[in-house]
């Protein structure tokens, strides 16, 4: 009870981070198109007074989009949020959160200027106290309402423009997987039309950047509702498993005696509902999922279809997937071949790196293999074992950003799927955050993974990691100021030993390495380079 209290006035105390901020969610802000809420320390709009950040207009992107999406002007994410809003709070220096009253990931302190990086751990590794702490997290959050942010349950044409505000309450847990419904679901066209080939999460270059912001919100979220700011998510590490190891009840619910397809009445979640799970009805009915409950959570893990997922992954699979160089190649879909992305998506096969949709390998692999909830996409954050499994694909991801070490440019910055440039905003998240800003290492975002960690190594990897980075983004113009130094110094000291040639005359006191007179006018001077 008393945790309860502590989570419940935290949040009030707290912005979070989320979709639509409770606070712009009014008719005002709608038909205004403006959702630049006061910070709470100076009561001044996006803590201006503070200098924490200023009102300003939304700066979209204009590069191209690729085919995949072939309208404009029919779907409330297109050019995110401008639809709802083309003002909101863009925060100065580490400050963060819808009204800039957050820090950035990866600091904290009163003027955010503290780092700190906190480390993911195998949930296997977990003592039992922590084990325990986490699964209470869980269900708390699934108790709990989210005070500051709701969600839209309609589109903005059936709020009449902003003049008819659709939202509603809903629950921290729910509150995440709503987003992910929303990020994922189909586009509406009037009548009973719709058009399936679009997601802003999933199937492009966005889908591992979009992933890892979920989880550091949802990380982040969970530590404001129980006071416990060490709290890291914890990760499954599935490679080589040969049937779903936290499918038991002592971890995230074992299956029912009776009915394979539900969870075991002695797991708590047993008794946690599930939404946004009917797309076909929502489409029928030209509707938003309204976050009702559709009943419990489905899960028979190992009873797919093994034509499609024979098996889960393996650390050869992985292996592979990490030998890969490309992100991103070819259409920047589903359809991408040798792309690392669509490789540990699940849509090209982890043994050659070719597209091939029919199969599901390495992170659709679990999707499907769980065979309930999880294995359908916009619903899949349903299941609890969700940020289990997304934490050890972000790990995945990590490995190959430490590998590989790229450029931001190697992120596509034109041509993607909608949603899916560099410089879009991310589907559906207020505050806004760009694809590429998180195209970086984790430590950069305030986070480790255990198993990835090496101290000594690390610690001075660290160190020069900022430098190299620079000396790779300026190494053309490194090069050519060498070439040029080259040139002047040589010029220049041809110049100096002409000079002294020219005032020391034949004195073998003031000059004594002459050369021979004939040789004088045969002199020239070149550089190396």
């Amino acid at each position: 009870m008393l945790l309860f209290a502590l989570g419940f006035l935290l949040v009030i105390l707290q912005p979070s981070a989320g979709q639509f901020p409770r606070v712009c969610a009014n008719v005002q802000s709608l038909l205004s198109k403006e959702c630049c809420p006061p910070w709470d320390g100076d009561g001044s709009p996006c803590g201006e007074l503070s200098s924490r950040g200023s009102c300003q207009n939304i700066l979209l992107s204009q590069a191209p989009l690729g085919p995949q999406f072939p309208f404009s002007g029919v779907d409330d994410r297109e050019d995110w949020p401008s639809v709802f809003y083309n003002r909101t709070c863009r925060c100065e220096g580490n400050f963060m959160g819808f009204n800039c009253g957050e820090c950035k990931f990866g600091f904290s302190g009163l003027n955010c200027t503290e780092r700190q990086v906190k480390t993911r751990r195998n949930i296997f590794q977990l003592t039992a106290s922590e084990k325990n702490k986490f699964l209470a997290y869980l269900n708390l959050a699934k108790n709990i309402p989210s005070q500051d942010y709701v969600i839209a349950t309609g589109t903005y044409a059936q709020m009449n423009n902003g003049s008819n505000p659709m939202f509603r309450d809903i629950n921290v847990y729910d509150l995440f997987v709503w987003m992910h419904y929303y990020a994922s679901r189909d586009t509406l066209l009037g009548g009973s039309n719709v058009w399936r080939d679009i997601d802003f999460a999933h199937e492009a270059p966005g889908f591992l950047p979009w992933h890892r912001v979920f989880l550091l919100m949802w990380e982040r979220q969970i530590q404001r509702i129980t006071g416990d700011e060490n709290f890291t998510i914890p990760y499954w590490d599935w490679r080589d498993a040969e049937d779903c190891e936290v499918c038991n009840d002592e971890y995230m619910g074992g299956r029912h005696p009776t009915n394979p397809n539900l969870l075991s009445p002695a797991s708590i979640f047993s008794s946690w509902q599930v939404i946004c799970t009917r797309s076909e009805e929502y489409n029928s009915q030209q509707a938003l999922c309204s976050a009702t409950s559709e009943g419990p959570i489905r899960r028979n893990p190992g009873n797919n279809d093994k034509s499609r997922t024979p098996r889960l992954p393996s650390s050869a699979d992985v292996e592979f997937c990490l030998s890969l160089t490309q992100y991103e190649s070819g259409p920047m879909d589903k359809m991408a071949n040798y792309s690392f992305r669509n490789t540990l998506e699940g849509f090209a096969d982890p043994q050659t790196a070719i597209s091939n949709p029919a199969q599901s390998g390495l992170h659709n692999a679990l999707h499907i293999y769980m065979n309930g909830s999880m294995s359908q996409v916009q619903g899949s954050a349903n299941d609890p074992i969700f940020v289990l499994h997304h934490a050890f694909v972000d790990s995945i991801f990590e490995r190959w950003l430490r590998r590989h070490r790229p450029m931001l440019e190697v992120y596509p910055a034109a041509n993607a799927p909608i949603g899916h440039n560099r410089e879009n905003y991310m589907v559906p998240f207020i505050p806004l955050y760009r694809n590429g800003e998180f195209f970086k290492p984790s430590r950069e975002l305030g986070y480790d993974y255990e198993y990835l960690q090496e101290p000594a190594l690390q610690s001075f990897q660290d160190f020069l990691t900022p430098y190299l980075q620079e000396a790779r983004q300026i190494w053309a113009w490194l090069v050519g100021a060498a070439v040029f130094g080259g040139i002047v110094t040589a010029v220049l000291t041809g110049l100096v030993r002409a000079c002294r040639k020219k005032k020391g005359g034949t004195s073998s006191e003031i000059q004594p390495l002459l050369i021979e007179s004939e040789d004088y006018n045969n002199i020239s001077y070149q550089s190396n380079f």
